[in-house]
């Protein structure tokens, strides 16, 4: 149940030029990704913008993205919410849409106990149990880690098949991986550390870069995993300065202004969101030039 494959994007919104979900450029960018390197796409996760996205936009973006890689690629759907009334109701209306999977962000702002969030993940995975999980660790974000303990604990429900792993410390991933079963899977929930987490047992990567350099990715994770490890090294420090650049301010404000130097026209981000300014966008662009990606 739930096997994501190696390359997951974190696939961005776009926007119309009104601020409405452009939900055309949604299909086409959702089928480019795939034709480059994506196994699976998270639509409406925080590189989605989710918190400023409605629900209806959130359910209809489902839909259009899940037609636009029929039979290609698998849709996981970002349905987490610091409600787990809320994140219930979500996560069953988008099993009905069709996804093949759910992302659950650890709930944000309300910091519960260890055990709380055992019963939050518990109660969703129970409500949907035909639908695969991905836990979501990002504690820079929700203000609250989902200890190895606690992973442990629900790595043992059924559908709850991995983790997108983003607190940066490799120490709790090698932990995760030692006391969990080997087919749940973790993911990279960071770019640069995708190498890193692939030598302590990750299977891949839950990418914001893969929207630029996916097929890289992938030869990247793929020359590891048959034992070209200095191939592997030489693509990752490679594209390093990128996945720097990415994130030289709030995500997803830089990749979306990457893909409209490319010719996207996915927008500009949602309010409070802002666009960066010109000397940050200068510094990407000349990343972007150096790796002839515009």
């Amino acid at each position: 149940m739930g096997d994501f494959g190696t390359i997951v994007t974190a696939m961005i919104t776009p926007f119309t030029a009104d601020g409405n979900v452009n939900y055309d450029v949604a299909g086409k960018l959702a089928a480019h990704l795939v034709n480059n390197g994506t196994d699976t796409l998270v639509v409406c996760g925080t590189t989605g913008e989710s918190p400023t996205l409605t629900w209806d936009e959130e359910y209809q973006l489902f839909v259009e993205v899940l037609q636009a890689v029929a039979g290609k690629a698998q849709v996981i759907a970002g349905c987490g919410s610091n409600s787990t009334t809320e994140a219930i109701a979500a996560t069953q209306k988008a099993a009905k849409i069709g996804v093949h999977g759910s992302l659950q962000v650890v709930p944000y702002y309300n910091k519960p106990p260890q055990a709380g969030l055992y019963q939050h993940f518990r109660a969703i995975a129970q409500a949907c149990p035909d639908l695969p999980m991905m836990l979501y660790n990002i504690p820079g974000r929700t203000g609250q880690n989902l200890s190895p303990e606690t992973v442990v604990q629900l790595a043992q429900i059924d559908n709850i098949v991995g983790i997108k792993e983003a607190s940066g410390n490799l120490d709790q991933a090698s932990e995760i991986r030692r006391l969990t079963p080997a087919e749940f899977q973790i993911y990279a929930g960071d770019d640069s550390l995708t190498l890193p987490l692939l030598a302590v047992g990750a299977k891949g990567v839950v990418s914001v870069a893969s929207h630029l350099v996916g097929n890289q990715l992938k030869q990247m994770i793929d020359a590891f995993n048959i034992g070209k490890i200095e191939i592997a090294t030489e693509i990752h420090l490679q594209l390093f300065p990128l996945f720097k650049a990415l994130f030289l301010t709030t995500n997803p404000i830089l990749v979306k202004q990457a893909l409209k130097l490319q010719g996207w026209e996915v927008g500009s981000v949602r309010l409070p969101l802002w666009e960066a300014d010109a000397e940050i966008c200068q510094k990407l662009e000349v990343v972007l030039h150096n790796l002839s990606l515009v």
